[in-house]
């Protein structure tokens, strides 16, 4: 075996242990925060090139918030893991990676993502650090009492828009709540998605999820939650007066591609429930963020 070889043997674990590989979980903790600095940048009139470095500051933040998550995860889901067919071989449950190798790991990235957070102002320092670490170091636990850890997820997932809101404005808005509220139902409904792949398994394992509670009724409490998000979106433009691009991108076909996933998904078949759920990572985020960003260019 060549030393390349060895190397990206040896490398391989730790890439899928972090999920780096998998950008749509990146790009639903990096949307939020490119709504709401859209959202923020507009009320302020922010530069275009600060926009710009602000938003790529947000990637880089949020892909190791992301990556952190999992680590987290699957340290504590190991056991659980290995009872379920599309995790049973994930580098902890399978052995490949030790738990004190992947608590160094995850130490490492708290630390970037706390540097991250150094050049802000207290209020955005504060909702920082609940953001790194208390919001997602307690989710994985959820799962375990309650039916309904998706709602723990949102608003640990999400709570980077109140982070560059904040840090932005020097305030929490209430346009940035109404975009919070949003978010919060956005990941109820791609998360409960999610979760419709493993629902056989995680009965079997005792991991409980909303995909689980819902049932028969999945598909119109999902679209319930779509309804939700929209609803919450379009009110939290018309604190920030938003102006006509926002209503017919980021609510109106925003929207219809909602429509659209909701007329597509069959909750029992795994393949449909991934490729809907990765829609949220990209178009669905991509829609909200262009109508928020056309708005932000004209004013």
């Amino acid at each position: 075996m060549s030393t390349a070889t060895k190397s990206t043997s040896a490398i391989r674990p730790w890439i899928e242990l972090s999920r780096v590989h998998k950008l749509a979980g990146s790009m639903l903790i990096f949307w939020p925060f490119a709504w709401g600095l859209t959202m923020s940048a507009r009320s302020v009139s922010m530069a275009l090139d600060q926009y710009a470095l602000t938003l790529a500051y947000g990637f880089v933040f949020s892909a190791l918030l992301h990556s952190a998550g999992c680590i987290w995860n699957d340290i504590l889901d190991r056991n659980f893991d290995r009872q379920v067919e599309r995790t049973k071989h994930r580098p902890i449950a399978d052995g490949r990676i030790t738990v004190p190798g992947a608590l160094t790991f995850l130490f490492t990235h708290l630390a970037i993502l706390v540097a991250f957070l150094w050049p802000t102002n207290p209020l955005a320092w504060q909702i920082g650090l609940m953001t790194i670490i208390p919001l997602p170091g307690i989710y994985p636990l959820m799962k375990r009492i309650t039916y309904w850890p998706q709602a723990w997820l949102g608003i640990a997932m999400n709570m980077v828009a109140l982070v560059v809101c904040s840090a932005v404005q020097h305030e929490v808005t209430p346009a940035a709540l109404s975009l919070l509220a949003g978010c919060w139902s956005w990941t109820l409904y791609y998360d409960t998605i999610y979760a419709c792949q493993d629902k056989r398994d995680d009965v079997k394992a005792g991991v409980k999820s909303t995909a689980i509670l819902f049932g028969e009724h999945i598909r119109a409490v999902l679209s319930f939650f779509a309804a939700l998000l929209i609803a919450a979106f379009a009110y939290a433009g018309y604190l920030n007066q938003q102006g006509l691009a926002f209503y017919a991108i980021t609510v109106g076909a925003g929207g219809l591609h909602l429509v659209y996933q909701l007329a597509s998904l069959d909750t029992d078949n795994v393949k449909s429930c991934l490729v809907v759920f990765e829609a949220n990572g990209w178009t669905f985020g991509e829609i909200v963020w262009a109508g928020l960003f056309v708005d932000y260019l004209l004013k």
